[in-house]
């Protein structure tokens, strides 16, 4: 029998009316303060969505509190198992919107949304000719893992996808259109707009990736690479039957699953690097990167003016 480890993440959203989010979040810390939890949270008048790890207990009691408010009635929990905490510290922010895309006229999931697919049968549909299946995520995300035939938008941010939808409708012409993300939130709100904007069959992945990787029937079949969380794992396992590659390295194009943060911060660029290529590359995505005065890998390894000097000649000589 498996053991069970001593931590969980929790992974969770609800679109629901929360009349006043700064007070609620205020209120919402100091309960998650008192329970030990760590993790991220985001509150505006129109829900929550968060993610959060403590001990088996701590988060259990999380739930139950969680369960017990007639606001979250129905909330569904994704939860993972953990060795420790996935992050630092516990933050619970008010926002304007849970995810940001700014439209002019905000899309209620309440009122329009997609079509919810399980995930059998939004395995089903990925297999059907006339299906396009679009990423709903960041390119970063996209980068780590995805479905196979998936549609990697050319966006950097969520905000950014209605204008790509528009100025590429005739990909999506005539085609079944089929959405996911992480965990659900960003296609309920997506999906939405697909079918204001007059696209008739648009359905979403019900519970996202994270759900999809866990159903028994389907464990995660025709996803590449891995997903990419917004925790300290950074990376977890959808494919339960094969397990391919899809990252390439930043610098040498060799498969790559392990993303850092490019050490000029005005730049923070994550980018898919391994180990040597860190060392080697300074953590630097660019020339212009590394030799940036406030170069984080440089100031934490303290090296010397020299010693930087030497890997930009090796880097120059290696061209």
């Amino acid at each position: 029998m498996a053991t069970t480890k001593p931590y969980r993440v929790l992974l969770y959203y609800m679109y629901t009316t929360i009349e006043n989010p700064e007070e609620f979040a205020a209120e919402h810390l100091e309960f998650c303060n008192s329970l030990e939890l760590k993790g991220r949270i985001l509150v505006a008048k129109e829900g929550i969505n968060g993610t959060c790890s403590g001990t088996v207990e701590q988060t259990e009691k999380y739930m139950e509190a969680m369960n017990n408010d007639p606001r979250f009635d129905g909330i569904v929990f994704k939860i993972d198992e953990a060795d420790g905490h996935a992050f630092k510290k516990m933050h619970v922010r008010p926002r304007p919107e849970l995810v940001t895309l700014r439209l002019e006229d905000d899309i209620n999931p309440h009122q329009i949304t997609g079509k919810y697919l399980e995930p059998k049968d939004f395995y089903e549909a990925m297999k059907q000719e006339d299906t396009v299946i679009i990423d709903a995520r960041n390119d970063y995300e996209f980068d780590l893992g995805h479905f196979k035939g998936a549609i990697k938008p050319d966006i950097e941010s969520f905000r950014e996808l209605p204008d790509w939808i528009r100025e590429n409708k005739e990909v999506l012409e005539g085609k079944k259109i089929l959405t996911y993300c992480t965990g659900g939130i960003r296609c309920e709100k997506f999906s939405g707009w697909l079918v204001r904007e007059g696209y008739e069959d648009v359905s979403q992945l019900h519970g996202g990736i994270v759900t999809y990787g866990k159903d028994p029937e389907v464990q995660g079949e025709l996803w590449d690479g891995q997903c990419y969380v917004f925790d300290e794992r950074i990376a977890v396992p959808v494919n339960q039957k094969e397990h391919v590659i899809v990252g390439k390295d930043h610098f040498t194009g060799e498969p790559c699953e392990r993303y850092v943060n490019c050490s000029n911060p005005e730049c923070n660029k994550k980018i898919l690097c391994s180990e040597e290529n860190e060392a080697k590359y300074l953590r630097a995505c660019s020339h212009e990167c590394r030799v940036s005065p406030r170069n984080r890998y440089v100031i934490q390894h303290e090296l010397t003016e020299e010693q930087v000097a030497a890997a930009l000649e090796q880097i120059e000589a290696g061209k």
